[in-house]
């Protein structure tokens, strides 16, 4: 049991405490989901508000079936994939906040200007490459847990990071 399923059972029951704490603990991480999947800092803060709307509405039917992340990653992403449906797609991720390591004015630069190419190309994919994609290589989740999220199985959530990555070396190799 991780630390916030208790959170989470609480929340169920109606401590509007302890969702509070909830939001705490997951806010900024569900706030780099939306933001690099819908690409402008403004969009992202609404839909994880969306996305909170979604979570509490959504908790008397929570089965307790994944972990409290898990199940808010999936809240995140349908919300921001909602997002997407309901607007013309324009994403620009020049200003997606990264962390830096500082060695140097010259190794930051490099690093910022080669993590905002790569964050580009991943944001020019279609929804359904960027997506998975987000979730696994920037956001750190296991197979299971993004197949999870996304619905899907495994093996299929594996094709679709292979033609995400084929695309995103694609859109890399065109930016040369």
């Amino acid at each position: 049991m991780t630390a916030d399923q208790p959170l989470l059972e609480a929340a169920v029951r109606g401590d509007t405490a302890a969702f509070d704490e909830l939001v705490r603990r997951h806010t900024g991480r569900m706030y780099r989901v939306a933001l690099r999947i819908v690409g402008d800092p403004v969009e992202a803060e609404d839909v994880v508000q969306d996305a909170w709307i979604s979570a509490w509405r959504a908790l008397p039917r929570f089965r307790g079936d994944s972990a409290a992340s898990t199940w808010l990653y999936r809240v995140v992403t349908n919300a921001a994939l909602a997002h997407l449906r309901r607007k013309k797609p324009t994403v620009p991720l020049e200003s997606a906040p990264e962390p830096r390591a500082v060695d140097g004015p010259e190794a930051s630069l490099l690093r910022n200007e080669t993590t905002d190419v790569v964050l580009r190309a991943i944001a020019s994919l279609e929804p359904s490459q960027r997506v998975p994609l987000v979730l696994r290589e920037l956001e750190g989740l296991s197979y299971e847990e993004v197949a999870q999220v996304l619905g899907t199985g495994v093996p299929a959530l594996r094709a679709r990071l292979h033609r995400a990555r084929v695309a995103l070396m694609a859109k890399l190799r065109e930016q040369r």
